[in-house]
């Protein structure tokens, strides 16, 4: 090894994507920075993966310490893309591993560890340190493809759910509103729900049909809405 040679720093980071019964809008996790580099400003809770550590327990850890969420709170994780432009961290040449997590009506802590942990709308973001937007909408894009051809949708939905409520995440992930009735036909023709016997009750709305994935990790093709 050449005597000049000097390792790269290397990070992993988290971009947990959410929806909640209080919002039909794509949410992803941030924490508040109180270190500098960019102390304050809102950032995706990352860490150093020291050796010993493989980077999904890496990530495991930095999201348990900064934000009260763990991996095992998620329906869906998968490693996403190794980011290494040489210039993304002012403190030097760091190579991010990063995850991107799905899950549901998900609580951050709030104690004296976690570093300010909150959902914020994905359309909507504060401005981010590092080149965490770019990390986002790169994510966006994945979770936008994904949806087209797994079930991965079904990790931002209770296990039963109605028609409606499916449409609204597809609608809350894609960023457009789809036609309901060429929805319905789309998703039917697929074949990939069980009907059940319990109905959704609520208002003064006649009972709605729930339904659930027949194997929410199937890679099946469902075609692009719209």
């Amino acid at each position: 090894m050449s005597p000049d040679y000097t390792a790269p720093i290397l990070t992993v980071d988290g971009i947990v994507f959410q929806l909640s019964n209080d919002t039909r809008e794509l949410q992803v996790l941030l924490i508040k920075r109180g270190f500098e580099p960019f102390k304050g400003a809102y950032a995706l809770p990352g860490g150093y993966n020291p050796a010993g550590e493989t980077t999904r327990q890496a990530l495991d850890r930095v999201l348990a310490e900064k934000t009260g969420i763990h991996i095992t709170d998620l329906g869906w994780l998968e490693q996403l893309y190794t980011f290494d432009s040489v210039k993304r961290d002012p403190r030097g040449h760091a190579v991010s591993v990063v995850y991107m997590g799905l899950g549901r009506n998900m609580t951050p802590g709030h104690d004296d560890i976690v570093q300010n942990p909150q959902f914020y709308p994905v359309t909507n973001l504060p401005e981010l340190a590092y080149d965490h937007n770019k990390l986002i909408a790169f994510a966006h894009a994945r979770l936008k493809a994904m949806i087209t051809d797994t079930a991965a949708i079904a990790a931002l939905l209770p296990p039963s759910f109605t028609f409606t409520e499916l449409q609204t995440a597809y609608e809350a992930v894609l960023d457009s509103k789809l036609d309901k009735r060429n929805f319905r036909k789309k998703i039917m023709a697929l074949d990939l729900l069980t009907e059940l016997s319990d109905q959704a009750h609520g208002g003064a709305h006649r009972p709605a049909r729930l339904y659930t994935f027949r194997n929410p990790t199937m890679q099946s093709i469902i075609p692009t809405f719209g």
